[in-house]
């Protein structure tokens, strides 16, 4: 983040000091992590690791543990990329650092 003052659509500016970076930053990255972590426990522990349990419970036909493989993975981290981008746009606006709406 550059050191030029931004105002959000808010009309709050974020604080002249620097402690509000290194708060909007921890939770950004809390946030990553723990999304990752939910990715991470779908797509390698119920698509690889948990496969074989998971193979006999049966939706329409198909194996649950094929289904996390090949797509459970997918749109789990197509939901988690929506999550991201809403919840970022709430601690943005927590910190002033909103896109400006209207303009354009």
């Amino acid at each position: 983040m550059s050191d030029v003052t931004h105002e959000g659509s808010s009309g709050t500016a974020p604080p002249a000091d620097n402690s509000w970076r290194q708060r909007y930053w921890k939770k950004n990255v809390r946030l990553m992590v723990v999304l990752l972590a939910i990715w991470f426990t779908v797509s390698f522990g119920f698509g690889i690791i948990l496969i074989e349990p998971l193979n006999n419970i049966e939706i329409l036909g198909f194996p649950l543990g094929l289904w996390f493989a090949q797509q459970g993975s997918i749109y789990t981290f197509v939901v988690l990329i929506l999550v991201y981008a809403l919840w970022m746009d709430r601690i943005d606006k927590e910190f002033g650092v909103d896109e400006p709406k209207g303009k354009g």
